[in-house]
């Protein structure tokens, strides 16, 4: 008999009931899928990984910790056998068989009457790459073809024509640190759609590059505001382009709501009646230091991050910092747009009772190409950054895990 290919399908198991028996690494990859589908999960197993117990401990699935035995499946729209009892899955397949449960074996693919595809997802679409026949089932390379597929989706490599309904608004975008890479997926695929681009300077610049020639750049920096402030001129700039119909992003550096000014905007918009999406972004206060080799935190050298914005120097009657305090913690302070204020910052902090010899490092363009990282001290900082011309924009992290680096170990 000649062998017929599986029949490519989506299931849609919303609040259907899903049997998995078997709670070992087979079901820990497949249940946040079915989680995530939204199906009522029933586990069925003695014993279970640990991630999959964390599972059930927070009611995300219903698991009976015992063996399984027949009429297990009753009312399953779908199963999963997946325990190491071979006899056990040959028996759960039995009965799914009667019951007309469609179900996967891990086992034995020839005995199941479902296969499950390797899937990856872009651009809010799901690819799924199934391989045609049991015969020569090569699983390496089903998940090659998927992530060569999702690959092309995003890096646009593979081009797939969008037929949207256009929805007109803002995206509030964090770019990340700098390396385009580090945008979220999200962040890339709305930047991808957009009309309109209203960008930072600390934002990710070389992306703005693969933009096609229809879309409208705006550097943020250079909008004329006149009687405006500059902030207020940005606002005015996002409601208007929003109302004249046009898909609308804000790019900003590193996370929108830190340091961002990314509420007053939202405020704006929603002030406007403009639809607005915030895209959280990878702020640089934790990612610049961890491009140079600097954990802000580290097992048995630092409990605790403070993050704090240096554009205000201590003493100054604007600051909202309490510097004193600071002084007297013993974890890691991240320092943002510091650069110029750091031999105030620094002398405050020793006045205030920490050691002078704490190790600072200043990381200059975390995680671009022209990345550099200057070590110093609390007392030798000012200096440092004079003598080797340290620039913004620049992370600052002082304290002991400036020491941690990979040759240190535990």
């Amino acid at each position: 008999m000649a062998e017929h290919p599986a029949y490519p399908v989506g299931l849609r198991l919303a609040d259907r009931r899903v049997v998995v028996l078997g709670g070992g690494q087979v079901a820990q990859r497949r249940l946040p899928a079915l989680i995530a589908a939204g199906a009522d999960v029933h586990l069925i197993s003695p014993a279970a990984t640990p991630s999959v117990e964390a599972m059930a401990d927070t009611g995300e699935i219903t698991w009976s910790r015992r063996p399984y035995r027949d009429g297990d499946l009753d009312e399953a729209w779908y199963a999963l056998i997946a325990t190491s009892d071979h006899e056990a899955n040959t028996a759960a397949s039995a009965e799914a068989e009667r019951r007309r449960v469609w179900c996967v074996r891990s086992d034995d693919a020839d005995a199941a009457t479902a296969w499950t595809p390797a899937t990856g997802h872009s651009e809010g679409v799901t690819v799924a790459v199934l391989t045609t026949s049991a015969r020569g089932r090569d699983p390496r390379h089903t998940a090659a073809v998927r992530d060569a597929v999702v690959e092309g989706l995003r890096d646009g490599t593979l081009v797939a024509p969008h037929h949207r309904t256009r929805t007109p608004g803002v995206a509030l975008v964090g770019g990340g640190p700098g390396d385009p890479d580090l945008i979220t997926v999200r962040g890339r695929r709305l930047l991808a759609e957009a009309d309109v681009v209203i960008a930072d300077r600390l934002g990710p610049r070389d992306l703005l590059a693969e933009l096609p020639p229809h879309v409208e750049v705006i550097d943020a920096a250079k909008i004329p505001y006149g009687r405006y402030m500059a902030q207020e001129a940005i606002n005015n700039a996002l409601i208007e382009h929003a109302r004249q119909g046009k898909s609308v992003v804000r790019l900003k550096g590193g996370d929108p709501y830190v340091f961002g000014r990314g509420m007053e905007e939202v405020r704006a918009l929603a002030e406007a009646g403009i639809a607005c999406t915030v895209v959280p972004g990878i702020s640089s206060s934790i990612s610049v230091p961890g491009a140079a080799g600097v954990p802000v935190t580290h097992r048995g050298v630092a409990h605790e991050f403070t993050v704090v914005s240096g554009h205000v120097a201590p003493g100054d009657a604007r600051s909202l910092v309490d510097w004193p305090a600071l002084a007297r913690l013993t974890g890691t302070l991240v320092i943002l747009m510091g650069v110029d204020k750091i031999g105030r910052i620094a002398d405050t902090l020793v006045a205030h009772g920490k050691d002078p010899g704490t190790p600072v490092a200043l990381i200059q363009e975390g995680t671009t190409a022209a990345q550099r990282r200057v070590d110093a001290t609390l007392a030798t900082v000012e200096e440092t950054v004079r003598t080797a011309d340290v620039k913004p924009p620049a992370v600052i992290v002082i304290g002991p895990v400036v020491h941690v680096g990979p040759e240190k170990g535990e």
